[in-house]
């Protein structure tokens, strides 16, 4: 199994895990490895440490007690986590209404529905038609692996 350190066109860094370099080479130049956070098929391999296993026929040492956690300060976290973080407290906090947004937010605007938390899709046109009447929109990009169950 091969662990290698990827990056998007856009600077965003993610691992993957691959059967070997020939299958890595296979996926990538097929389009089947995207970035985790935009989507983007435009993939390359950064460097990896290899695993050794310099100890075969070696002695397992005793086992020792597991290390108690670091707890990492939230200063550390990149500005990606963060994002990814944001997304996920939308997802979970607002309903899906797919094609119907622009509807449902004119809805509520005028009364005709209770407000709600709502995320769904509209064209840019109607994005701006909601701006200009006075609908608070404001687009999020959801990266693929959002929007199905993750492994």
């Amino acid at each position: 199994m091969k662990v290698l350190n990827l990056r998007c066109a856009h600077g965003h860094g993610f691992e993957g895990w691959f059967g070997s370099e020939a299958e890595f080479e296979r996926q990538r130049d097929g389009g089947q490895i995207e970035c985790p956070l935009c989507g983007d098929t435009a993939i390359a391999k950064g460097l990896s440490a290899p695993r050794l296993n310099l100890g075969a026929g070696r002695r397992e040492p005793a086992e020792a007690a597991p290390a108690a956690p670091v707890p990492v300060p939230a200063t550390t976290e990149s500005i990606e986590a963060r994002w990814m973080k944001a997304v996920r407290q939308v997802l979970a906090s607002t309903e899906d209404v797919g094609e119907r947004f622009a509807q449902e937010a004119r809805r509520m605007h005028s009364g005709e529905i209770e407000e709600r938390g709502i995320r769904g899709q509209a064209t840019p046109q109607e994005a701006m038609a909601l701006l200009e009447e006075g609908i608070g929109v404001m687009p999020l990009p959801l990266p693929a692996a959002l929007k199905e169950t993750l492994q």
